[in-house]
């Protein structure tokens, strides 16, 4: 009897038990599993830049070469750096568009291949598998700063003053981009536990996806092709997104009446996040179908 009383007490302590191997999703993750999320960042980022001398400094190297590389062929051999359809700064232009699809592509690209790269993880212990995905996100967000850094550089230098709308822009485009990554992220990295087909999928659509977007042009340039599906090219969420950086980072006189963003792009950058949130409502739910089979296929 004092036995069975001490077995009642001991699993009273041990509060509502749970089912294995099973979590409540991202909020999940973000709420309760902090500090795994910062171990795995850490490790990821270390593993990056192992061996490497000037380690996080490429960080900031690499975008300020593409910047300059960009500025110069397109903006001074091609002489596209004053055209007015692109708020007569096509360095700041183009470079605030490329920001965005930068983190967009290695968001969505590290989150696919975050499982299979932990697989050692996955199989020996459980953690709420969105962990990865979640960490690819913040990786690649660890990278996006630094190109931030030198896009604002770059304004301050030719007199950019922002406004509260200009802010409010900024902020609105990287929340379309990283809940649409993180969406697709989660989608792509449960097929490609079962079909490596996936990763080469995703680089595809990275090289197309520079050129698919109004990040080297105007968007004007498409609307000849597409017709009346020119506002369901405004509503995708890489061109509000972009077009949103756009409106954020160029600031001249009478900018609201000029062509240089689309039209109605606080309409269309609505648009945009609730397909966003779609997305990744829909990614949740085929990770958390796939997840139960991870480890038995790596």
């Amino acid at each position: 009897m004092a036995k069975t009383t001490n077995n009642t007490i001991a699993d009273s302590n041990l509060g509502e038990l749970k089912a294995p191997g099973r979590s409540k999703g991202l909020i999940d993750v973000v709420l309760h599993y902090r500090y795994l999320l910062n171990l795995i960042v850490k490790k990821e980022m270390k593993a990056r830049y192992r061996g490497s001398f000037l380690g996080r400094i490429w960080t900031y190297i690499k975008p300020l070469t593409q910047f300059l590389i960009y500025f110069f062929f397109f903006g001074v051999v091609f002489g596209m750096k004053a055209r007015s359809d692109v708020g007569g700064n096509f360095a700041v232009f183009q470079f605030s568009g490329l920001c965005a699809i930068n983190l967009f592509v290695e968001v969505w690209r590290n989150a696919t291949t975050s499982i299979r790269a932990n697989a050692a993880l996955v199989q020996k212990i459980y953690l709420p598998r969105e962990l990865f995905p979640l960490s690819a996100w913040r990786v690649a967000f660890s990278h996006f700063i630094p190109q931030v850094i030198i896009l604002l550089s770059a304004c301050l230098f030719t007199g950019w003053h922002p406004t509260i709308k200009n802010i409010i822009a900024i902020l609105f485009g990287i929340t379309i981009i990283s809940i649409f990554a993180l969406g697709l992220g989660l989608i792509f990295a449960g097929i490609n536990v079962f079909f490596q087909d996936a990763e080469n999928f995703v680089d595809l659509f990275g090289m197309v996806a520079t050129w698919a977007t109004p990040v080297l042009y105007h968007w004007s340039l498409l609307k000849q092709f597409l017709g009346p599906l020119i506002n369901v090219y405004f509503a995708w969420p890489l061109t509000a997104a972009c077009e949103l950086m756009h409106y954020g980072f160029l600031q001249y006189p009478y900018f609201d009446n000029q062509n240089i963003v689309i039209p109605h792009i606080w309409r269309y950058g609505l648009i945009a996040l609730l397909f966003s949130i779609i997305v990744c409502i829909l990614g949740q739910i085929i990770f958390r179908k796939l997840e139960g089979k991870f480890a038995q296929e790596l």
